[in-house]
């Protein structure tokens, strides 16, 4: 019995297939385009940041000249920038997760969006039993030996303070609700969605998982950590750059093994999670 095959779709056929439909084409310059995307990525979370922080200190001026005038006082500009202050930890919060979340939207659709191939594969791989164990597994793990690098480094007399403990510390007592949402949702969906979908799943569907691990999570380590945001030395910042980088890692890693970004979503979460609970219990960090 012959068969005859099909011949390949012309371009204007191809071109009529909507955007969404099309498999992904092959990226030529991978690395190079992982540098541009975290460029992108970057830039986006500075102009967020910026906006939001214009937005918060518009809102705050009226708040003070309202504020003013009820008290009979004619509102006074420089005393009104003198009393600005810094945003409350709710601010902070909100102002974090937009600047992430635009900076993870952006690079996803338009630059990594995921064909219709790719969700059927996520959806398959998210309704595998082993997939919930293996990211139950990762987030246990990870907290274990990230306190265990911060046991190691307090023997040997280094004890950073986090760049977001504060903010944490103080939204447990202040916005304790909107915290766990925040710690165990929302931050891990926008950041799992940008640093292991978008900047390690550009080298994975390259064929060069390690390269992007390493990468993403040194981009994910940094995010976390600037050098000069907090009073922590070199060797402070070094742990804290371990540690990050290392959940970085393990939450790549996942991500590659089970093959859905679901995996990584919910270990990113139920480590926050279990963080958050040994921060209030025991004050562990």
């Amino acid at each position: 019995m012959s068969t005859s095959s099909s011949p390949p779709p012309s371009s204007a056929e191809a071109l009529a297939v909507p955007a969404s439909e099309r498999p992904p084409a092959l990226d030529r310059a991978p690395l190079l385009n992982f540098f541009v995307d975290a460029l992108i990525g970057l830039a986006a979370l500075l102009l967020t940041s910026i906006g939001t922080a214009a937005v918060w200190g518009i809102w705050r001026s009226f708040q003070l000249a309202r504020h003013a005038k009820q008290q009979g006082l004619p509102p006074d500009p420089h005393a009104i920038m003198a009393s600005l202050g810094a945003p409350g930890v709710l601010a902070q919060m909100l102002m974090a997760l937009a600047s992430t979340s635009a900076a993870a939207l952006l690079l996803y659709f338009w630059r990594r969006r995921a064909s219709p191939q790719e969700r059927t594969q996520s959806h398959a791989a998210a309704l595998r039993p082993a997939t919930w164990g293996w990211a139950v597994l990762v987030a246990v793990l990870v907290f274990i030996l990230s306190n265990l690098i911060g046991f190691l480094a307090e023997r040997a007399g280094i004890k950073p303070v986090p760049t977001n403990l504060s903010m944490v510390d103080q939204g447990l007592r202040e916005w304790p609700v909107f915290l766990i949402a925040f710690a165990v949702v929302l931050a891990p969906a926008s950041e799992e969605l940008l640093f292991r979908r978008v900047l390690f799943g550009r080298l994975l569907s390259a064929g060069r998982p390690w390269l992007g691990l390493v990468l993403s999570s040194i981009a994910f380590a940094l995010l976390h950590e600037i050098p000069g945001l907090s009073g922590n030395g070199p060797l402070a910042i070094v742990q804290l750059w371990l540690v990050y980088g290392g959940m970085g890692a393990a939450f790549a890693w996942l991500y590659w093994r089970t093959g859905t970004l679901w995996a990584s979503i919910l270990g990113h979460g139920l480590h926050n999670g279990i963080a958050l609970a040994a921060l209030y219990c025991f004050g562990l960090q």
